[in-house]
């Protein structure tokens, strides 16, 4: 399956303005890509890249005043399979772990592990049988407990908010889950991509990027969806993090404007 991925971004600036963008697919799709990327500028400005201390593939750039765009775009290739489920995936104990994953244990910016939160989970949750079941009953309680709503989300809602207000969006439902895991001593983190609508009905609602996370079990990570709860097709990764504050798609030292944001993702038959 080949699937076409982009996004397009217009600030406007009241004068230059350093950026950093994480506009590009992650680093492991690069096996995949079939249309190599490109992030270009309207008007043309010099980026540079590097890589962040959670391997992601991040831009700078230095918007002039006025108007700027930022655009990329790629074909890839997709197993055309549903996420993987092993509902068998254990949880390993803390010091079974490998050392580069204690980081996900670990409060962060929107994930408040050492908060109120931390006993509650082991209230819902601490009957369940570690590992997937434990992990997929917190996806199935998430789900039901957040009311999505475009209108009511915000920035800085962190995971404690999310429960008390009870609505968000999709980083509203991973932050909280991605709490819960954590509290669970389960590592978690967080993931931003394109996520289309192959595979399900469209949603009356623009395509935007979504929001997802990864459990370590077993040994490895696997994709979990505390929003969608059901395994989807296509999804492309283009970061990873603590949590969003760690994979913000653009990041502007200085005053700036939000002018317009498109994102595409669509089956395509050849490229």
């Amino acid at each position: 399956m080949l699937i076409r991925v982009g996004c397009e971004v217009a600030f406007t600036c009241p004068r230059p303005a350093a950026m950093v963008l994480m506009l590009y697919l992650h680093p492991t799709r690069a096996p995949t890509i079939k249309k190599p990327e490109r992030l270009e500028s309207e008007p043309w400005l010099p980026i540079s890249e590097y890589s962040d201390c959670y391997g992601n593939r991040c831009a700078r750039a230095v918007a002039p005043a006025g108007r700027v765009l930022f655009r990329n775009d790629a074909i890839v290739e997709d197993c055309g399979l549903p996420d993987l489920q092993v509902p068998n995936a254990p949880q390993q104990n803390v010091e079974e772990l490998p050392h580069e994953v204690l980081l996900y244990l670990l409060a962060s910016r929107y994930c408040e592990v050492d908060s109120e939160l931390k006993d509650l989970s082991w209230t819902l949750f601490g009957g369940f049988q570690p590992g997937w079941p434990r992990v997929q009953a917190i996806c199935n309680y998430v789900q039901q407990y957040i009311r999505f709503d475009y209108m009511q989300a915000r920035a800085n809602r962190t995971a404690r908010e999310a429960y008390a207000e009870r609505t968000g969006v999709c980083r509203d439902y991973m932050h909280l889950a991605i709490t819960f895991c954590r509290t669970l001593n389960i590592p978690a983190r967080y993931c931003t991509g394109y996520l289309g609508d192959i595979g399900v009905p469209a949603p009356p609602y623009p395509m935007d990027i979504s929001a997802w996370f990864e459990a370590y079990l077993g040994g490895q990570w696997y994709a979990f969806d505390a929003r969608n709860n059901t395994p989807r097709i296509g999804r492309v990764l283009m970061a990873r993090g603590r949590d969003a504050a760690d994979v913000a798609l653009t990041t502007t030292f200085g005053e700036n404007q939000l002018q317009s944001f498109k994102i595409w993702t669509d089956e395509v038959a050849s490229y």
